[in-house]
């Protein structure tokens, strides 16, 4: 959940809008997975466990958005922003040992709203620091997986060992067995 709201601060700071978006659902999700773990309800527990399906897909996907496997480009608009800014990752600025200079004179053509910047000494490449963020979510989400078939597993199983006393369990409360020597007929009655 930590991992989860880093990441959403991070996606906010570079107004990405998708990444934001799903985090945002994936903390809802897990908010209703913790809650069906505490109070025992198999659904939520089940619901939470196909999310992590989603989930895990979503991180493949920004893995290979960032390293720009297929016809992916990170430089695209429209996957991560909806195309409503031209913003990138809070990384390619602020990732560690970056600096940042400003360029004094923008092409003509260039927005007056924008600036423009030029990034070098990075320590490790912003994709690359995104990729360890998802490569993370995706370790997680396997670890909760295997966690949630887990509970769903248990709570079936408590359920199904559940007796009334009395009831059909042969290793629970068995009460006296009366003996009796009489043998009962059906008693017939007429009009």
């Amino acid at each position: 959940m930590v991992s989860v709201l880093e990441r959403q601060v991070i996606d906010f700071l570079g107004y990405q809008w998708a990444p934001i978006l799903t985090n945002f659902i994936h903390i809802i999700i897990v908010i209703l997975g913790l809650f069906g773990t505490i109070q025992f309800r198999p659904r939520y527990v089940t619901g939470y466990a196909a999310w992590l399906v989603v989930w895990m897909t979503w991180n493949v996907f920004i893995i290979c958005f960032y390293l720009e496997v297929g016809d992916l480009s990170r430089n695209s608009d429209l996957v991560l922003t909806f195309n409503l800014s031209m913003h990138r990752s809070w990384w390619m600025e602020n990732g560690p040992g970056c600096r940042v200079t400003l360029i004094s004179s923008p092409p003509t053509w260039a927005p007056a709203d924008h600036r423009y910047i030029s990034i070098s000494d990075c320590l490790m490449d912003f994709q690359f620091i995104e990729v360890a963020h998802s490569s993370l979510q995706i370790l997680l989400a396997l670890a909760g997986f295997i966690y949630a078939c887990y509970v769903v597993k248990l709570i079936s199983e408590e359920e199904d060992s559940f007796d009334f006393i009395g009831g059909f369990d042969s290793y629970g409360y068995q009460g006296p067995q009366k003996t009796s020597h009489l043998q009962l007929q059906p008693m017939y009655m007429s009009k």
